[in-house]
């Protein structure tokens, strides 16, 4: 599985963005998708996910209601969408798929095998 992610950008406090995370090679119904986020001199940290199937939703408590997480199988590609940003959201963000079948480590970044390059949040206070 090949993962693209782009959407990133320069954006105020309090703006929006949407990221996206384009797949290829396998369908993303059969995955589990998550959305990392790395900050310089930070470990990567989990921001979203959806389990395969795409029903289920996990959000780390920083950003639970202000991003969503989204699919469209037609187009095999994932999205973040990023509301009410804030500085502390600037970071380098990452999508990730895997097929781990635990809940528990939906979580955890090494649950995930395929990764993408990441692309660059950054909000101005």
């Amino acid at each position: 599985v090949q993962l693209q992610a782009s959407g990133g950008g320069l954006v105020q406090a309090g703006g929006s963005l949407r990221l996206s995370c384009a797949a290829s090679g396998r369908t993303f119904n059969n995955l589990n998708m998550g959305w990392f986020r790395q900050a310089p001199g930070k470990e990567r940290e989990f921001v979203a996910a959806f389990r395969r199937g795409g029903v289920a939703t996990y959000y780390s408590d920083s950003v639970k209601g202000r991003f969503t997480v989204s699919r469209d199988s037609a187009k095999n590609t994932a999205y973040l969408q990023m509301n009410s940003l804030k500085p502390e959201d600037t970071a380098l963000y990452y999508c990730a798929a895997g097929a781990t079948q635990i809940t528990s480590t939906i979580r955890n970044p090494l649950a995930y095998s395929y990764w993408g390059q990441g692309t660059q949040v950054t909000v101005s206070s």
